[in-house]
């Protein structure tokens, strides 16, 4: 039988994922794919990443030489520029002919450009492609300012590239609200209220009416309301249109509005030419996700088979991180639908304060969900997705799902209450029963079965979900379960703290290099960070070390809104003598910080530009202080009251004790912060219970309170020893502090560790108290070594000239950015706000 001739025409993401089922089947077919651009499918999904460190390859999804191992053909560089039907022919630019049976459309979509006067000029671009990234970065080198027209997905997703090379941002939306299609309004003003939290402006109800060059920067939009915005770029992002060119040049049926129609098959009014993804309209829709594009691809495929599926649309439900913003959509998030002729009812959480918006819309019964909106937290995402994928029946209290738990654990649903038919992965559509089929095919971790099925190797929204469900599979089969840290790494974190402990390994390449595989990524490079840190208290900017840090720890300070960052000196025990007072005052005065006395004890001093940080620290460190290491995951601050020294009350020196506390432990990292008090007797001023560890004064000594948190989901301490004299108390706290460190999850906070601990407190008291595992003396030395190791990391940095070079504003120049502007509030200056900002700052 001869072999037919499948030609494809675009290497997008979908088109990618054709050719690759396609070659699976071992058909026997020919197969050739063109793609326009000069390289092979690469995500698009993460492409402003390049702009956080990533290269154009990390992206890729296959090589050449790949796809000639498996038999295809392919070509780049030269796009189609016709199809000859009669002659079932495609011919490209350069005039080179393929012939086909069969022709498969995947030429996607380009960036909408408003018909706007003035958008054909330099600065002003789209983006889609890497080689737009190219073009963005070249025109951000010589710009300061930069605006995104568009406030849906790609739009907010661009903003973040603009962001991440050093340029003022501004959205601009036509709309009156951020991504209204996916968002209803309450979860768009948050969003708006968290995007611009981070120096992001957003501008909507704007209708630009012309682009001009402008007077202070090099373009001027001008609106229809009258004002008007200068801009050094301009980058549309303001929706996609289908590339459906080349079936209208051919005479094949086009919709109204633009898309390829497709029938339930995914054919063209040409039954040997199919159309799949952003390029193709099924039911008057474009599906503008990756995930609907596979399933187009899929249904498309079946159809050389002897078993046809057909393509019924698909479920546009989205979860992503948008400038680092947690956002989620599911269903029906507007609630405007019908539900057996009933409209929807509709439960609401939300928190200004920790920026939190939550809501589902459920059936009038209850018991059905219709829709939801996450903005700030998609903790319930992959439970929500499941009640609505599933036709699940919610809980008698729907509610509950979305509200904050009670003991700070976030509710899942287990992966074993859900059918076999239920979808993991909506990006590749594997479902339950796939993944149990790889686990009986003799899949072993998380890892074999992603390899298997693909679950969780297109957007990664559902990788919680998958590793609980895998994991709940093999333990119902009484297997070993892993808990790895990720891809580059066999191990889990306790185990690879006792690699480095062990191997005496000092940085990231010698663990790499010994004990894992690749190059790391966004979850192991600061997991191992944490863990050298915690064991040899290293010089975090040392340059072995610096390229794991976050943002904060990069800089020894903490970013805020507005890109100024904040300084915190320790003040251990919130003890400080007046003429320390009197120095923060001066240091606050001369740079013109606004000065704040925290919750912990503290004074905090917030303005600071990053090319000043030195200098501030610099006399703070003459005059005595330290880093107070607000920025890091370490002890943060060990509270007190005034004690027996003052107070009538106090039966003990709980200011003494918190001085000892702080002072021992300031620097010691950990996996996520650390936060003490004491308090001088059981009224407990200083708030000891809702510490990691606190200490409340008795008449005999001191109870040590552990496990405790306050934030969004707030948990007390459990109370571990009682009437404890001051050596028993260190050592009891230095015991549970590595422990702790040795053996908890990479961010996770002690009171979840202690929750996950089996046996939970009373196995704590054994192991601490009692030495059951016969490694208490072990503990304490590992805490000696930090201990001696400690070095203000500050005092250090201002110590060594070539450190202090990344202490600026821009990577090529010297100037201090001119948009960053205060406004006197209450006596101090505070960030300016949006109306504030535009009157003040320079044009």
């Amino acid at each position: 039988m001869k072999a037919k001739k499948i030609v494809v025409v675009g290497n997008g993401m979908v088109g990618h994922y054709y050719v690759e089922q396609l070659a699976k089947q071992n058909a026997g077919h020919d197969i050739t794919v063109i793609g326009a651009e000069p390289r092979p499918a690469y995500d698009r999904v993460h492409l402003s990443e390049v702009f956080s460190g990533k290269n154009p390859e990390d992206l890729a999804l296959t090589t050449r030489e790949h796809y000639k191992d498996i038999g295809v053909h392919a070509h780049f560089g030269d796009a189609v520029a016709r199809i000859d039907r009669k002659a079932k022919e495609v011919i490209t630019d350069l005039g080179r002919r393929f012939a086909y049976d069969k022709l498969v459309l995947a030429t996607g979509s380009y960036p909408f450009v408003p018909p706007v006067p003035g958008s054909d000029q330099a600065g002003c671009l789209t983006y889609r492609t890497i080689d737009d990234l190219g073009a963005i970065r070249a025109h951000a080198r010589d710009g300061k300012v930069g605006v995104v027209i568009g406030g849906g997905l790609l739009g907010l997703e661009c903003a973040n590239a603009l962001k991440s090379v050093g340029l003022e941002t501004h959205v601009v939306e036509f709309a009156p609200g951020l991504m209204g299609v996916q968002l209803d309004n309450g979860g768009s003003v948050m969003l708006r209220q968290m995007i611009e939290e981070l120096d992001v402006q957003v501008h909507t109800s704007k209708s630009t009416q012309k682009i001009v060059p402008g007077n202070e920067r090099r373009l001027r939009m001008e609106f229809a309301d009258g004002s008007a915005l200068e801009t050094d770029m301009i980058v549309f992002s303001a929706g996609i249109r289908p590339y459906d060119q080349l079936a209208k040049a051919a005479d094949i049926t086009v919709g109204e509005r633009g898309g390829i129609v497709i029938d339930y098959h995914c054919r063209t009014s040409d039954s040997d030419i199919f159309a799949i993804g952003e390029c193709a309209l099924f039911g008057g829709r474009i599906y503008g996700l990756v995930a609907p594009g596979y399933r187009m691809a899929d249904a498309a495929l079946s159809q050389l088979t002897d078993t046809p599926v057909p393509f019924q649309g698909a479920d546009m439900s989205t979860k992503l991180k948008l400038l680092g913003i947690d956002v989620g959509s599911i269903g029906d998030s507007h609630g405007k639908a019908l539900h057996n002729g009933q409209p929807p009812a509709a439960f609401l959480y939300s928190n200004d304060r920790e920026r939190v918006y939550k809501k589902i819309v459920v059936s009038a019964d209850g018991k059905k969900l219709l829709g939801a909106v996450l903005v700030g937290d998609c903790s319930d995402y992959d439970t929500l997705l499941q009640f609505f994928l599933n036709d699940m029946e919610l809980p008698a209290n729907p509610e509950g799902i979305i509200l904050p738990a009670d003991n700070g654990a976030t509710p899942l649903l287990a992966g074993m209450s859900l059918p076999a038919t239920a979808t993991i992965c909506s990006c590749l559509n594997v479902t339950k029963g796939a993944i149990v089929a790889a686990i009986d095919g003799g899949c072993c971790s998380v890892a074999d079965v992603k390899a298997t099925t693909k679950a969780s190797t297109g957007c990664g929204g559902c990788a919680a979900l998958l590793k609980s469900t895998v994991n709940e599979e093999l333990a119902a089969r009484g297997a070993e379960i892993n808990n790895y840290v990720c891809e580059h790494f066999a191990y889990s974190r306790q185990e690879m703290f006792h690699l480095i402990k062990v191997g005496s390994l000092k940085t990231f390449d010698d663990m790499l290099h010994k004990h894992g595989k690749g190059r790391g990524c966004d979850v192991c490079k600061p997991a191992v960070a944490s863990i050298l840190a915690s064991l040899f208290n290293d010089y975090v900017l040392r340059k072995e070390h610096a390229s794991l840090q976050d943002t904060n720890d990069t800089f020894l300070a903490n970013m805020q809104k507005d890109g100024t960052y904040s300084i915190v000196p320790r003040i251990a025990g919130g003890e400080i003598s007046a003429e320390k007072l009197i120095v923060i005052g001066e240091v606050a005065k001369k740079y013109k910080l606004y000065t704040k006395i925290t919750g912990g004890q503290r004074i905090d001093l917030f303005g600071a530009r990053v090319n000043q940080l030195p200098d501030i620290w610099s006399e703070l460190v003459a005059a005595g202080f330290e880093t107070g290491h607000a920025y890091g995951k370490a002890l943060r601050t060990v509270k007190s009251c005034v004690g027996s020294t003052w107070c009538r009350y106090g039966v003990q020196d709980s200011v003494r004790m918190a001085i000892l506390i702080e002072n021992r432990y300031k620097g010691v990292r950990s996996p996520h912060k650390l936060k003490s008090a004491v308090s001088g007797c059981t009224r407990e001023c200083a708030e000891a219970q809702s510490k990691d560890f606190g200490v409340i004064a008795t008449e005999n000594g001191w109870n040590l309170y552990v496990c405790g948190n306050g934030g969004m989901k707030p948990r007390h301490a459990d109370l571990f020893a009682t009437d404890l004299d001051d050596a028993t108390l260190i050592q009891y706290i230095d015991r549970f502090l590595m422990f702790y460190i040795r053996t908890a999850d990479r961010l996770q906070r002690t009171s979840v560790w202690m929750n996950n601990l089996e046996g939970g407190l009373d196995y704590l008291r054994e192991v601490i108290i009692e030495d059951k595992l016969g490694i208490a003396a072990e503990l304490e030395a590992q805490m000696a070594l930090l201990l001696d190791t400690y070095q203000c990391e500050w005092k250090t940095t201002i110590e060594d000239p070539e450190k202090l070079q990344r202490f600026r504003q821009f990577v090529n120049s010297t100037e201090e950015d001119a948009h960053v502007v205060f406004v006197q509030e209450r006596g101090q200056p505070r960030p300016a706000k949006d109306n504030e900002r535009a009157a003040l700052a320079p044009h």
